[in-house]
């Protein structure tokens, strides 16, 4: 009887871990595509062709609620409609319009999509349009595929690149990239222990099937799991308690020379620049410093003005991949209009890791 239970729950959704905010511009961004593609079918057709297909709703729920899918991406909306559609008028061309000969269609699109890799779940029903939507798409043939099925995933597209990076979702979707900046073959330092890249791709290909989010994006999820773990085991230690606070700075009009002399007197890799203001501006490493044309020019000519900062309250476990997987080593710490508090080394977070770790029980002791 429990294992009935079970098995039963399996049939009830789980909760869903998306904000009202999210939901709502996923229905305002979908209404916008669908109402632009339309638009666009009609300008450029007229009364010639059908303005919107049905399936295109369903690749709207993609774009608009789960921009970050595999399945939503560009190459995948618009190969994966496009030879769906070529797949479903050819299968009508030459076996009619039955229900086996959709059904065809749809497996045949699906292998299509997956060949081409560009699987996109609404291609199965664009397939199947082409095979059962009557004598007014039969009519179109292999136009079918361009229009109205080409104009409106493009229609739906352009409005999904506009509506989502105007809204900060990075779309198309980039996974982050964790590369050995030194160029070495060593892994990262977060893969020396640890779950690492080979282990995942191995359970990975273990299963054997398809999720819904890349590979790099479920790497991502597990490592922020793992930080958050560390976090709760070891407590609540903030940037602000490790930070050093009598930074040495530079400014902007410094020349190259004072920077290095600067650098070489107080045994630092890097410096931050501030202008009179106090306002962080930029760093200036070494390794600037060796890409200089001599030391005729100025530190604002050189140094670093897209630099990752961090905030006084941040926990010190959010610091661990910033200085321990790039090549940044010292992170300014600002406040909300960038004035300087303070700087966090590598040697500040090891320190401070050594410390908590000795202040924590052992496993098994209590």
């Amino acid at each position: 009887m429990q294992g009935i239970k079970t098995w039963l729950k399996g049939f009830w959704p789980a909760p869903m871990a998306v904000s009202l905010s999210e939901r709502v511009l996923s229905c305002v961004g979908a209404v916008l595509g669908l109402l632009f593609s339309g638009w666009l079918c009609r300008e450029v057709l007229g009364s010639a062709s059908p303005w919107l297909i049905a399936p295109m709703g369903a690749s709207a729920v993609l774009l608009f609620a789960v921009p970050a899918s595999p399945l939503a991406q560009p190459w995948s909306i618009l190969g994966g409609n496009l030879i769906s559609a070529l797949i479903g008028v050819t299968c009508a061309t030459w076996l009619g319009h039955d229900a086996w000969v959709a059904a065809l269609a749809g497996g045949l699109a699906i292998a299509g999509m997956f060949a081409l890799r560009c699987l996109h779940p609404p291609g199965g029903a664009v397939a199947l349009t082409a095979v059962l939507a009557g004598p007014e798409v039969a009519q179109l043939g292999y136009h079918f595929a361009l229009y109205p099925v080409g104009l409106n995933s493009i229609g739906l597209l352009l409005i999904a690149l506009l509506f989502n990076n105007a809204l900060r979702r990075q779309y198309p979707h980039r996974p982050l990239e964790h590369g050995n900046v030194h160029k070495t073959r060593d892994p990262i330092p977060r893969d020396r222990l640890g779950f690492t890249p080979a282990d995942l791709d191995a359970v990975l290909k273990a299963r054997g099937e398809l999720l819904d989010i890349s590979r790099e994006d479920l790497e991502e999820i597990l490592l922020q799991t793992e930080a958050r773990a560390y976090q709760r085991r070891f407590g609540e230690v903030r940037c602000a308690d490790i930070m050093s606070r009598d930074v040495q700075t530079l400014t902007e009009h410094s020349s190259l020379a004072e920077a290095r002399l600067s650098l070489h007197e107080h045994r630092l890799s890097a410096m931050p620049v501030l202008n009179p203001q106090g306002e962080l501006q930029g760093m200036l490493s070494l390794h600037d410093l060796l890409l200089a044309d001599g030391d005729t020019q100025t530190v604002s000519q050189c140094m670093r003005r897209q630099t990752p900062t961090c905030r006084a309250d941040w926990p010190v476990t959010y610091l661990l991949q910033m200085l321990t997987d790039s090549d940044v080593h010292r992170l300014p710490v600002v406040d909300d209009h960038r004035q300087l508090l303070g700087i966090v080394s590598q040697s500040d977070l090891l320190a401070a890791l050594f410390r908590m770790s000795l202040q924590s029980p052992a496993p098994g002791a209590g």
